[in-house]
């Protein structure tokens, strides 16, 4: 099977998915498609949510084991395992499969081979610590604009394969793409792909690893083999253009950098108040073509920026017209959570953007803005917060801290701007939002802003960091009210 494509012999296979979530679902439905023999699909979990999906699929032939020890053990005679992307390679399923030389595959795999030979679709490439889903949906819009069929799958989305199985002859996939789902990847050949960026994320999925961050940048750098057009990089992140230097393209492709002043010869960048391609047009050597005015990028901020230069560079790789990178900038509408405005109460400016779950996200949250009473706390995944500290410290009139992990950034806090005054919140309930609001509340001073950007990821109290944003704009609107 390690070759295996759409039409490879399936019917004699049998393939173990490993995982009943979104993507493991999706792949069963991929492996139906493809007639596999037997499938057998294994979860640790009974939730109501997967026994509901292992009903239907054992009504269509699918084998499915769920509840604890499904997965302690992997079945004799398997031929491939497709495996969820959060799985880690000590999992004992996997470490099994690795043992026996049975190949493993993300869901990403499978979606690349199931298009191979004859139904390939190009896929233009998003990867990065942070801005990933807000550069893939740009991408999206911008490609939308310029009148292309295209859907945004992947870590953003839906899952790929469900994007395949459309009635839908797309002709470009914009394609949101995590370290765990790239690490589960072998062959993919992207027509064009960018990494935003790099900052130490997910090191406690790379624990078994001797570096972990080192693991975790070279899953990353996985997006730009054989990329057959552009391979897109941050000038202002050396890692990024190292990435770019160091892999193993198809001939012909081309490294296109993007950054936040006048572009060089092959960049994207700015000029006044303009977003400007000096990279994809005949006369780039003295000349730029303007895409969008910075007016364009909403919300405005430094990173999303970077980011709308990103998915245009990826946009024009697919010769997309500057009319419509300007177009899908204004058609956008990103979700909740990011750098929003949720209320302002005297004179002090709310704002939500839970979706920093990790320090460099936060980083780039606190480049926009001036006086800061920061709100940030929750499991910190085995980062650290000094560098941030020590750039955006000076900023800081105040910081509230709650979560399981809220003791990594006092001390990180008491290391780097011992001034801050700090307030601990040691509740572990989800109530402890109303509480951190009013503790900032009383650090702000009028044309503070209150930023939520708590460089953590939330499921320590929370569901998700949506729910946490939304307790944090509920707090506000309770504050207002008192």
């Amino acid at each position: 099977m390690a070759d295996a494509d759409r039409l490879s012999p399936w019917r004699e296979a049998t393939v173990v998915v490993a995982g009943l979530g979104t993507s493991g679902f999706a792949a069963a439905d991929g492996l139906m498609a493809l007639g596999a023999g037997r499938i057998i699909v294994l979860d640790e979990s009974p939730s109501d949510a997967n026994a509901e999906k292992a009903d239907l699929l054992r009504r269509l032939d699918v084998e499915v084991t769920l509840g604890p020890g499904a997965t302690a053990t992997l079945p004799e005679g398997v031929h491939l395992v497709v495996t969820s992307p959060g799985w880690r390679p000590t999992a004992p399923l996997l470490a099994q499969a690795a043992a026996r030389g049975v190949p493993v595959w993300g869901e990403v795999e499978l979606a690349w081979r199931m298009m191979q030979p004859d139904r390939v679709v190009p896929w233009l490439g998003v990867t990065g610590t942070n801005g990933k889903t807000t550069t893939t949906a740009m991408l999206e819009s911008m490609l939308s604009a310029a009148g292309l069929r295209t859907s945004a799958v992947g870590n953003y989305g839906r899952p790929i394969i469900e994007a395949l199985l459309d009635e839908i002859d797309y002709d470009v996939l914009a394609v949101e793409l995590s370290s765990f789902q790239l690490h589960w990847s072998e062959s993919l050949a992207l027509h064009s792909a960018a990494v935003l960026n790099l900052q130490p994320d997910h090191l406690e999925w790379y624990a078994h690893e001797a570096d972990p961050l080192a693991a975790y940048a070279a899953d990353k750098a996985k997006i730009y083999s054989r990329v057959t057009h552009a391979c897109v990089y941050n000038v202002a992140d050396p890692m990024t253009e190292q990435m770019v230097a160091d892999a193993d393209v198809t001939e012909g492709a081309r490294a296109i950098g993007f950054r936040l002043e006048v572009p060089a010869v092959s960049m994207l960048g700015v000029v006044d108040d303009l977003l400007v391609d000096r990279a994809f047009v005949a006369q780039r050597r003295d000349s730029a073509m303007p895409l969008a005015h910075l007016s364009d990028v909403r919300p405005y901020a430094p990173h999303n920026v970077e980011n709308a230069l990103a998915a245009a560079a990826l946009a024009r790789s697919f010769g997309v017209p500057p009319q419509a990178v300007a177009q899908g900038l204004t058609d956008l509408h990103l979700g909740d959570h990011r750098i929003q405005t949720v209320g302002e109460v005297d004179g002090v400016t709310w704002v939500d953007d839970s979706k920093a779950t990790n320090p460099h996200a936060a980083a780039s949250s606190m480049r926009a803005f001036d006086a800061i009473v920061w709100v940030a706390g929750g499991q910190a995944k085995g980062t650290t917060f000094d560098e941030l500290v020590a750039t955006y410290g000076a900023k800081l009139r105040g910081a509230v801290l709650l979560g399981v992990d809220r003791g990594v950034i006092a001390d990180a806090l008491a290391r780097h701007a011992p001034e801050v005054p700090v307030i601990v919140i040691d509740s572990g309930e989800t109530g402890a939002m109303d509480e951190a609001v009013r503790a900032a509340a009383g650090l702000a001073r009028p044309g503070d802003v209150v930023l939520l950007a708590p460089g953590c990821a939330s499921k320590d109290m929370w569901p998700g960091y949506d729910a946490r944003g939304r307790d944090f704009t509920a707090a506000v609107g309770r504050l207002r009210h008192a």
